[in-house]
């Protein structure tokens, strides 16, 4: 899978180099729904990273954000979000970023079922961050392995969520956002879901949730954080699957803790206090011992 991951790693690099251009000159947004936005970046790295990956890998499926649909009864599959944070892009707000992952899929698959992530590519093109992972073989930024965070408690854990551009006013998002904040050390909302993976991988937050996702949100991030030691489940704990509308990532060590909070509100029980400073510390010290 190395030879995927380098080959993709290149194309991803050249999106990303498109995208800049984009980005300093501006663009127009277009919306494709009552609220998402498309920008013409979107269709010209969609466009370019295309060409690149039938170029290189001609036998192979691509399942694009933007419509492509080829290939796709093929034993390896590309997930392809040529530019993950759109809305951000379209402000000129510096957080978006290429993803690509490949996932294998055996002929005794049924549709609806998960092949096997393979590799995954992840790229920041305004901070040049480039973040890989094959199968079996770990995670790396730029080259450099990279591994989850040690944070052992939700109280010392900085974490992350993003809400849907579409039924926001629907998302029951904001409470959990609420509880959250109050019981970590902060939550982040970047608007790139995919870097938001990437980021729980390298270490740079614990963990990380997001509800209404899509297969190219998700699948190179899926490995990364699986590559570099962290865990990814639906919210309740069962396996995660790119057909998965929510996601669940952290360290592993705080995992249980966030999904039985999650349990625990969407039951509609009663939640433990917030704890004072005092206990945050003895709860810290408790954990460090």
């Amino acid at each position: 899978m190395s030879e995927f991951v380098e080959k993709a790693s290149a194309i991803a690099r050249e999106a990303g180099a498109l995208l800049r251009e984009y980005y300093k000159t501006g663009v127009r947004a277009e919306y494709k729904g009552d609220v998402d936005l498309v920008t013409e970046a979107d269709r010209a790295s969609e466009k370019l990273i295309v060409s690149r990956l039938q170029e290189v890998f001609p036998d192979h499926g691509i399942y694009g954000e933007e419509g492509t649909r080829s290939g796709l009864e093929a034993e390896y599959r590309w997930y392809v979000d040529p530019l993950d944070g759109t809305t951000n892009f379209a402000h000129s707000f510096p957080v978006f970023c290429v993803v690509l992952g490949c996932e294998r899929r055996m002929p005794d698959l049924k549709p609806e079922e998960d092949g096997e992530m393979v590799a995954g590519i992840i790229y920041d093109p305004l901070r040049d961050e480039l973040f890989t992972a094959a199968k079996g073989e770990g995670a790396f930024l730029n080259g450099e392995r990279i591994h989850v965070s040690k944070a052992k408690l939700l109280q010392e854990s900085l974490i992350a969520t993003g809400f849907p551009s579409h039924k926001r006013h629907r998302s029951p998002n904001v409470h959990f956002y609420q509880e959250f904040t109050l019981r970590s050390h902060g939550v982040r909302r970047a608007g790139s879901a995919a870097i938001d993976l990437a980021y729980v991988a390298c270490g740079r937050l614990d963990g990380y949730w997001e509800f209404k996702l899509n297969p190219w949100d998700t699948s190179a991030g899926y490995l990364l954080v699986e590559e570099a030691g962290g865990k990814i489940t639906h919210i309740d704990g069962a396996k995660f699957t790119l057909d998965s509308v929510e996601v669940l990532a952290t360290n592993g060590n705080i995992h249980d803790e966030m999904q039985a909070l999650f349990m625990q509100m969407m039951a509609g029980e009663g939640l433990e206090p917030i704890p004072t400073p005092a206990e945050f510390a003895a709860r810290r010290a408790a954990g460090e011992q």
